[in-house]
């Protein structure tokens, strides 16, 4: 029979909890207003990502800028055109967000295990090589920028 612990409190004040998810969200924001004030579908207008520069191939974050770009202006399938990936996980790290939002916000930390913790490390890596190398393979055009 497995033994279920209390969660352990955090005796911070509110805002001092807070302050890291706050801060996240707010560099965000600014990022995002960045990117849609000045448009990176313009070439060289954020500069040009060094990987594609060097290699002629594509990183699993080319098309991330244009992706933010688009979302701000609320066009998901140019977005999903320019950065499957990023768009896909988006609201998986909004969730992830939220979650440690409030928990910070009721002072309960539930820290996740350290085994699922490698699990999921495994599977973002694993993921992440895979989109990388398929979106440069001749018949997965449409994952290409």
């Amino acid at each position: 029979m497995a033994v279920t612990l209390p969660a352990p409190v955090d005796t911070r004040s509110r805002w001092q909890r807070l302050k890291g998810p706050t801060l996240l969200a707010a560099g965000l924001l600014t990022a995002s207003v960045l990117l849609h004030v000045r448009d990176p579908h313009r070439g060289g207008s954020w500069g040009y990502c060094p990987w594609l520069v060097l290699t002629g191939t594509y990183c699993p974050g080319c098309g991330g800028l244009r992706a933010v770009n688009d979302l701000t202006d609320l066009r998901f399938a140019d977005a999903a055109s320019s950065n499957l990936l990023l768009v896909a996980v988006m609201p998986l790290f909004v969730a992830a967000w939220l979650r440690s939002l409030r928990q910070r916000w009721h002072g309960t930390l539930r820290p996740w295990p350290p085994e699922r913790l490698h699990r999921l490390s495994v599977a973002v890596g694993v993921l992440l090589v895979g989109f990388w190398v398929l979106r440069n393979l001749p018949f997965a055009g449409w994952l290409t920028p």
